[in-house]
């Protein structure tokens, strides 16, 4: 077997016997090591030369871990971190990952794990999790020898001819279609936690394409080359929900005839896509707990606990949040899992993007049908389409457009090709929107953005803003600014209100109204 590559690693601790230990460990690894006991100490090493890998103590004389984080951050510097906490410090943890940690382990520092998370930070796996024909997925054999990684392929890119973002969009995030701020915030925040193993809560209402997200973190990460494996957490009975997840042994229950893996070892090694982790039952989130605390799994059946190396991303469409306060969803796992939370926007808050993703849509199912030409949107379905609500969000628009293909038998869709009512959103609701934007606010009807009449505003988007602004500021005013009482008015919960009132900039006075609301 040919020798790795050589790495250079820097450790970084007040300690010596651990800073001893440490080195022992990553030299008879194959590395490179240099230590050091103090931030400055670090620093100093660090602008004599590249590093592959910073390992670093949180405690130290002159400063933390998260301070060493900060300067390589402020710097640009192209280090990963792997940052080592007290035992038990969940808030250090988090406020690591968040700072561009890739991963962090605690004290007590398990050598075994200690050694798998340096190779995972590298992009390297043990010999057992590399997928061949000489190991089966999902084993991992403590202290095997390591080999590197296949190549990260390069994501292929192409420059987007958006004014929103100057540069090239990797392709993963070209299935994210849309230009509006807030799909531009999608995409940045996509591509910064895609580098880390921080934990990703993706949020948003039902058929806003959070999985898409959930891949595109995946795809433009380390781990793009490994297995991403997604589970729908509500569509599993939950008498199998154990036995899907961890896996079992022969004869561990009745018609278990062979052993069988369960998701976190397919997964092993890549992404695991736990969708819908508001619909888990209470028992089954406090096994998820500890599997994600203690980074292994013991298949029913089995005696040992076997280590997995996978990197969590889940999904809800629920207000996690409530669900804590309600019971109903464990707290110490909600704060596990939302490290770095990115909320998808519905359909309706993004409604510029609606021309662009017709058209990705209809070019798709057109391929997969093997329709060509493409079957142009009419003006008139267009102004259609762009006064309806989307309840179901871009989900529902792609089974709007699979039928209208379906049904227009031709190269063009009219507007009764769609399917929907006349009248889609009220003229009343209309002239609700436009009497909330102010005698200034141009009036834009939403029928006049398809068939090319006047009064139309100069921005779109600035002009929702201004109405959904307003409709939000009339709201706190009625409550006397209780942002729990104005969000329920317009059917949004506090989370929503905050994003919302964050987005537009809207703001309320010192604590006013506010007492007795969840922070």
């Amino acid at each position: 077997m040919s020798n790795p590559p050589k790495y250079r690693l820097l450790v970084v601790d007040d300690e010596p016997d651990l800073r001893t230990l440490y080195e022992l460990t990553l030299v008879r690894e194959g590395y490179d090591v240099e230590s050091a006991g103090s931030v400055d100490e670090a620093w100093a090493l660090l602008e004599s030369g590249g590093f592959s890998l910073v390992i670093t103590d949180m405690r130290m004389p002159d400063g933390t871990g998260l301070d060493l984080l900060r300067r390589l951050e402020e710097a640009g510097r192209r280090e990963r971190a792997v940052v080592i906490t007290a035992y038990g410090s969940a808030e250090n943890a988090v406020e690591a990952l968040k700072a561009g940690a890739y991963d962090y382990l605690t004290k007590p520092v398990d050598l075994r794990q200690f050694r798998a998370v340096v190779a995972s930070a590298l992009g390297r796996l043990p010999a057992a999790a590399a997928p061949g024909p000489a190991a089966g997925a999902g084993q991992m054999i403590a202290g095997a020898p390591l080999a590197a990684a296949p190549a990260e392929p390069a994501p292929r890119r192409r420059e987007r001819d958006q004014p929103g973002r100057a540069g090239p969009l990797p392709r993963a995030l070209e299935r994210l279609v849309g230009d509006s701020p807030a799909m531009r915030q999608v995409h940045a925040m996509v591509e910064k936690v895609a580098r880390s193993m921080a934990p990703v809560l993706v949020c948003g209402e039902s058929g806003t394409g959070k999985e898409l997200v959930a891949r595109a973190i995946h795809e433009i990460s380390p781990r793009s080359a490994l297995p991403f494996v997604a589970v729908n957490c509500g569509a599993i009975p939950e008498a199998l929900l154990e036995a899907e997840f961890f896996g079992y042994r022969k004869g561990a229950f009745t018609g278990a005839q062979e052993d069988r893996e369960g998701f976190f070892q397919a997964a092993q090694g890549g992404t695991l896509f736990l969708d819908e982790i508001g619909d888990l039952p209470l028992a089954m989130q406090s096994k998820l707990l500890r599997v994600i605390q203690e980074r292994a799994v013991r298949p029913i059946g089995a005696v040992a606990e076997a280590p997995v190396n996978v990197r969590i991303v889940s999904a809800t469409h629920k207000d996690l949040a409530v669900e804590v306060h309600g019971g109903r969803f464990r707290q110490d796992l909600y704060y596990r899992l939302n490290v770095i939370q990115i909320l998808v926007p519905p359909l309706r808050e993004r409604i510029v993007d609606l021309p662009a993703i017709c058209h990705a849509v209809l070019n798709r199912i057109a391929r997969d049908a093997g329709v060509s030409p493409v079957p142009l949107l009419m003006p008139d379905a267009l102004g259609h389409l762009l006064r309806y609500g989307f309840p179901g969000n871009v989900r529902e628009l792609e089974n709007l457009l699979h039928r209208a293909l379906a049904l227009s038998g031709g190269v063009v869709i009219e507007r009764e090709d769609l399917g929907l009512p006349d009248a889609v959103l009220g003229d009343s609701q209309l002239s609700e929107l436009d009497a909330g934007a102010g005698a200034e606010a141009p009036r834009a009807p939403v029928a006049a953005l398809a068939t090319g009449q006047v009064l139309l505003p100069a921005d779109l988007q600035a002009h929702l803003d201004g109405v959904e602004r307003e409709i939000l500021e009339r709201a706190l005013e009625q409550h006397r600014n209780n942002r729990t009482a104005a969000g329920a008015s317009l059917g949004l919960s506090l989370r929503q209100m905050r994003y919302r009132m964050a987005r537009l900039g809207v703001a309320v006075g010192d604590g006013a109204g506010e007492r007795g609301e969840p922070f």
